[in-house]
């Protein structure tokens, strides 16, 4: 193991011309920011954040985080309200647009260079008023925690989940965030120490001290903040497969888990995949993503009640004006009948009322035990005329509020692949696919 971690080592700290244009960036647009801030009296600062300036960032992932100190006192409307105008005009020559946290924030690009222009207010530790008040917290622990040889180890973590997929705290992946790894690093030590620690982890195990009581499968406790859980936002899916790439690494070490993975598709089931595909007006990505995955659990339990088996669903969107909700089903057509359970005979009043409703449209009706059962005749057997008439008689029950008014405008149903163009055949594969992480188990 020890080998291959030298390896990667080496290919993780990012080069002399990399690091000297990324700074040239981030000077750039700490400029342009500092100029407009001196226009509001409610801002007192401006620092840098995040990865950038905590040296643990990646070259293919360095985006810079510029930290706009609000005065406490500040209302919540001004504080939103500001961050958009000095965002939008510092940086107005780089097509700045507005991201989602749990406040707006301003994102724009110099040179393919991701700038963040995010506020925070100035509290003490603990008093926190908004979601990124720690953010500063972070920065400094951390900046004064961790050695050079730490964090070229935070790299090299970020390097193993981001081939593996589970890379970014963003709603879309629900993965581990580049602070996660840091705290990762930071407790454990080293790459070598997370990897053997992860691969043993039982359920609820708790990383870091805290009196506060958490349900999650595991739990991250933040350093500077004892009574939050960094693992509140990651998947239990992605946590899973952490625990099984770390299972794997240590027992097969390999130069592989630090690549992108191939998928090992199973084409035939292409002919179970359910695809509803609807254009939506602009938004946020972090909105549409919250949206589209909300109208994907919703429609995966109307489906279930229908009597369709899903086995696996996905959301997808291009982020600009497409969205897809993928559906892997046990079959796309089921049986014409099934049966419904009544009450217990004994209970006269139930069972009265549930033979009156029943008996004249059932095609069967008897005694199991002590229950009443009726068969009933399904209107639709077959999963795109039941998912098409179900959006057109019953929106308001499958589909998020902020949705409603895209699917109003036009949604396609449709099964297989056929419709699909490249990119998003990729993201729709993942669902028939055997999960890379498990492949390393043969």
């Amino acid at each position: 193991m020890k080998h291959i971690i030298s390896k990667i080592s080496k290919t993780v700290v990012p080069s002399e011309t990399i690091e000297k244009s990324k700074k040239k960036i981030s000077e750039l647009a700490f400029k342009l920011i500092e100029k407009e801030i001196t226009k509001f009296p409610e801002v007192i600062g401006l620092e840098f954040g995040g990865s950038f300036a905590k040296g643990t960032w990646l070259s293919k992932d360095a985006d810079i985080d510029i930290f706009i100190r609000f005065k406490k006192s500040t209302s919540e409307g001004k504080f939103e309200e500001i961050t958009k105008r000095i965002g939008f005009e510092s940086l107005k020559q780089y097509n700045p647009y507005v991201r989602y946290s749990e406040h707006p924030y301003v994102e724009a690009k110099i040179k393919n260079t991701k700038i963040n222009v995010v506020p925070f207010y100035d509290v003490k530790i603990g008093e926190w008023k908004s979601a990124a008040d720690r953010s500063p917290f972070h920065t400094k622990f951390m900046k004064k925690l961790l050695t050079p040889k730490m964090r070229n180890e935070v790299r090299i973590l970020k390097t193993f989940l981001k081939s593996n997929g589970i890379y970014g705290a963003e709603i879309a992946k629900q993965g581990f965030s580049g602070y996660i790894s840091e705290v990762l690093i930071l407790y454990f030590k080293n790459f070598e120490n997370v990897i053997k620690s992860i691969s043993e982890i039982q359920e609820k195990q708790i990383i870091g001290k805290t009196s506060k009581k958490f349900e999650t499968a595991v739990v991250i406790i933040d350093p500077i903040d004892d009574k939050r859980n960094l693992a509140a936002a990651i998947s239990n899916e992605n946590i899973g497969k952490l625990i099984l790439n770390s299972r794997a690494f240590k027992e097969k070490p390999t130069v592989g888990f630090f690549k992108n993975k191939k998928l090992r598709i199973a084409k035939k089931h292409w002919e179970n995949l359910l695809v509803i595909k609807f254009n939506f007006k602009a938004r946020s990505p972090d909105i549409i993503w919250g949206q589209i995955k909300r109208a994907t659990s919703s429609l995966t339990t109307q489906l279930e009640l229908g009597g369709f088996k899903v086995l696996r669903s996905k959301p997808h969107t291009d982020q600009q004006k497409e969205a897809h909700l993928f559906f892997l089903l046990e079959s796309t057509k089921i049986s014409k009948t099934y049966t419904k359970n009544g009450p217990e005979f004994f209970r006269e009043n139930s069972s009265k009322s549930f033979i009156s409703k029943n008996l004249k449209n059932t095609e069967l009706m008897w005694i199991d035990n002590k229950k009443i059962i009726s068969l009933e005749k399904r209107k639709n057997i077959e999963v795109v005329k039941f998912m098409t008439e179900f959006l057109k008689k019953n929106l308001q029950t499958g589909i998020p509020k902020g949705l409603q008014n895209d699917f109003n405008q036009g949604f396609k149903v449709f099964v297989g692949d056929k419709n699909l163009g490249k990119s998003i055949k990729e993201t729709a594969s993942e669902l028939i696919s055997t999960d890379a992480t498990l492949v390393y188990f043969n």
